[in-house]
């Protein structure tokens, strides 16, 4: 089973957080874990601003392992619709238009993904 885990799951997991069990429930061999280029992104920048480069690329490394998804054409017209459509933001857009694309359950503690069908929201 395909799985995307957002930067909210991933950051929550990294960081110890009070969801990280929830989280780490995807992080094993059952799910085939997806990664959006955004979401490296995301992940890396809060990362090295609260704990520093080196365990930002140690983090960025862990990801980089999963099967990262680069923002297409396709994704990125299909991300505008369902902002548009859902009334979300760009990063989220483009997380949750990757998930559709990728045929992948998306996995979030993002209440503005709450709802939508393929999420699953930690809470």
């Amino acid at each position: 089973m395909k799985v995307l885990l957002d930067s909210s799951g991933w950051i929550e997991f990294f960081t110890g957080g009070p969801l990280a069990e929830r989280y780490a429930a995807y992080l094993t061999p059952r799910y085939q874990l997806i990664t959006p280029t955004v979401v490296l992104y995301e992940v890396y920048k809060k990362i090295k601003r609260e704990r520093g480069e080196e365990t930002a690329l140690l983090f960025a490394g862990r990801l980089s392992a999963t099967q990262m998804v680069q923002l297409t054409e396709s994704i990125a017209l299909l991300a505008a619709d369902l902002s548009l459509r859902h009334g979300l933001a760009m990063a989220d857009s483009i997380v949750y238009a990757t998930g559709k694309d990728q045929e992948a359950e998306v996995v979030t503690g993002d209440s503005d993904l709450k709802g939508l069908s393929g999420v699953v929201y930690v809470k």
